[in-house]
């Protein structure tokens, strides 16, 4: 696809990118089918290959409207598109970088800002979130708190580094106790980097680019320190958290100091079902209940592709996966897409949900916060985080 991108964008990276991605479009409307809003609407500038043509446009210098702006926000950003796109477009780069040019030009109303503001402003600061995770627990849409449970008090000469992450260090704690023990039955010392707080992701899809590159450079200092000091491997638990560190570099692609030190922070993430599909630990005990859903989250299913491979994992320790329908549908959470697009996020999360009971299982396990709590509102059975179930039965 041609684009004749106006200046000054043209000369700068973000220009080059998208004239790369747009070159790459040759306008076929597979990545449709796999998309959740185009399934959702009908209409195809709520799918991927309307959207690039509404980007064209805004990045050419046409006429846009908040029309615009509407269609490119009802982006879930789950990059299904891209897992059947034959040509290999990475869209959402280039809806990055749309987005932005969007904003520019067609300002948010006030209460749009201000929503925006608030949401960037609370949940990135835990002294703010707890209070709300309290009251969202009395009211039944946050699970009830699980006690953490024991540190392992092992030595390992291996030794890599946790995030600890925003919600997830308050809503569910739990996670990051059961990952730590699940490393150490595996023989390394996980432990938490001082000094790495949010990954930035919301910043950056809230309008906020410039906080959101200042939050990666502060956790790219500290995460450089640790692995210099011996650290082997960043891990988050977290596959939203996970997804925009890798983008790191495309964040601070303008940094001539961050660029390649984001690039190194990347080649050393890991989500832990990279490491435990290396290392498989081996089950104390079998499941009290083997019979389980697991959803594979976008995040990571169609960013590091790997689909599959929780549910590998479970099984080879004595879990019996259930098969669910359309895995590649997201489930409507996507970061504070379940607050900004709420219609959406409902119906979408009405049939995962659907997919994800239809063989009856006990619990239903994830890779994401964001899944977990967005899913857990309605669920019929437990939500947990995969790690929990290796926990369970190799603690």
């Amino acid at each position: 696809m041609r684009c004749d991108i106006e200046s000054p964008l043209a000369q700068t990276a973000a220009g080059a990118t998208a004239q790369a991605v747009l070159s790459a479009c040759v306008h076929c409307g597979m990545c449709n089918a796999t998309c959740p809003t185009f399934q959702l609407t009908g209409d195809e500038a709520d799918g991927p290959r309307g959207r690039i043509y509404l980007i064209k446009q805004a990045l050419e210098g046409d006429p846009i409207s908040r029309l615009t702006q509407t269609h490119l926000d009802r982006c879930l950003s789950c990059r299904a598109c891209e897992t059947t796109c034959p040509s290999g477009v990475e869209y959402h780069r280039l809806l990055d970088v749309g987005r932005a040019v969007v904003a520019e030009k067609v300002r948010r109303t006030w209460p749009d800002r201000l929503y925006r503001w608030a949401i960037r402003t609370v949940v990135a600061r835990v002294a703010l979130i707890a209070p709300l995770v309290a009251a969202g627990r009395l009211i039944g849409k946050i699970p009830a708190r699980t006690t953490a449970g024991r540190s392992p008090t092992g030595a390992h000469a291996r030794r890599m580094t946790l995030l600890n992450g925003c919600v997830q260090s308050v809503a569910a704690a739990h996670f990051n106790a059961a990952t730590t023990r699940v490393f150490d039955a595996v023989g390394v010392n996980l432990t938490q980097t001082p000094g790495v707080g949010c990954c930035g992701a919301l910043d950056f899809h809230l309008d906020a680019p410039e906080a959101a590159r200042r939050l990666a450079r502060r956790n790219i200092d500290a995460w450089t320190a640790a692995l210099d000091a011996g650290g082997e491997a960043i891990i988050v638990n977290a596959s939203g958290c996970a997804a925009f560190i890798r983008d790191y570099p495309d964040v601070l692609v303008d940094d001539p100091v961050y660029a390649a030190k984001a690039r190194r922070i990347v080649e050393h993430l890991r989500d832990p079902i990279e490491v435990l599909r290396e290392m498989p630990p081996k089950p104390a005990r079998a499941p009290r209940d083997p019979r389980i859903a697991v959803h594979d989250s976008c995040t990571l299913r169609n960013g590091p592709g790997l689909g599959g491979a929780v549910a590998g994992l479970l099984a080879g320790l004595g879990y019996d996966p259930q098969p669910v329908a359309d895995p590649h549908m997201c489930c409507g959470s996507a970061g504070a897409y379940s607050l900004l697009q709420p219609d959406f996020a409902r119906r979408l999360r009405a049939e995962k949900l659907a997919a994800l009971t239809a063989g009856a299982p006990t619990a239903i396990y994830t890779a994401n916060i964001g899944c977990w709590l967005h899913l857990a509102e309605a669920s019929p059975v437990p939500m947990r985080h995969w790690i929990e179930a290796v926990d369970e039965v190799v603690g």
